[in-house]
């Protein structure tokens, strides 16, 4: 049987290090160590990018081993449009537009599944009901939307 693709936002490396909310930092452990191999894994460009960013180097060493062997997806022209599209019907606001673009590239590589903890733009019932529309409308699969914890 064909395993699922599983695309990772960057809210899920950076909660494996994160020790402010403990019960999120375990579950992500959890889910690194014991559900990834379930699914094909992948991250972007995007991903790496706001990796790379990381202020403390102990730390940006650690999440960017954290996501080797993790298949890389282009950030592409198609993607910038669609994420546009997602923020102009309001899905996303326009200073998370990065968000928005995590869902284009999960959607327009045929993902599954967009894993994220991110709770504030991501992974709620309207955001997962308003792209689910735009998708359907542009002529592309619907994605499950969910946190590491539902996998």
């Amino acid at each position: 049987m064909k395993k699922k693709s599983l695309y990772l936002d960057t809210s899920v490396p950076s909660a494996y290090y994160d020790e402010r909310d403990k019960a999120i930092q375990e579950e992500t452990i959890y889910f690194f160590e014991k559900k990834l191999k379930e699914y094909e894994s992948y991250i972007s460009e995007i991903t790496v990018g706001e990796l790379r960013r990381t202020k403390e180097l102990p730390r940006r060493k650690q999440l960017l081993a954290l996501i080797e062997g993790i298949t890389i997806l282009p950030r592409t022209e198609e993607a910038e449009e669609l994420a546009d599209l997602y923020v102009k019907n309001k899905i996303i606001p326009l200073k998370y537009r990065a968000d928005a673009l995590h869902i284009a590239t999960a959607t327009l590589n045929d993902m599954d599944i967009l894993v994220s903890w991110n709770f504030d733009h991501i992974v709620k019932y309207k955001t997962r009901q308003m792209v689910t529309g735009i998708n359907i409308l542009k002529g592309y699969k619907s994605i499950d939307i969910v946190s590491p914890q539902e996998l």
